[in-house]
């Protein structure tokens, strides 16, 4: 059972940075997609930014390319998400996510299995 623990989430101003971990424990999987999603009040679960553990290709969506980044440490088994130029539309609640390789389509929140418990992000202009 894939296990996942974010942390790093907080309050900044616009303009502001601020990076999140994924601490994961419990692979059964050899390579996993991980994956950064949020969910702002009353708005569905959107993907953020994805990452194939061990290969480092990388998918983002469009609100944040170029702001944010996600990258790995494969040691750690963490997966880091490094968010800068924050703007107020980013608020959300932040998760984390797993999937196996095999049924992974890195920005869509529904073919992932495991999920983190989240981490709030709060932007002020």
């Amino acid at each position: 059972q894939v296990q996942l623990v974010e942390s790093g989430g907080g309050s900044v101003q616009a303009g502001g940075s601020l990076r999140l971990s994924c601490a994961a424990s419990g692979y059964t999987y050899s390579r996993y997609c991980m994956g950064w999603f949020r969910q702002a009040p009353g708005k569905e679960r959107e993907g953020v930014a994805a990452i194939v553990t061990g290969g480092g290709i990388s998918y983002y969506a469009d609100p944040v390319k170029g702001r944010f980044t996600i990258s790995q440490d494969n040691a750690k088994n963490t997966v880091y998400l490094q968010m800068n130029s924050l703007k107020p539309e980013d608020t959300a609640v932040y998760y984390c996510a797993a999937a196996p390789l095999s049924a992974c389509v890195p920005l869509q929140p529904g073919q992932y299995t495991y999920w983190g418990q989240g981490t709030q992000v709060t932007v002020s202009s």
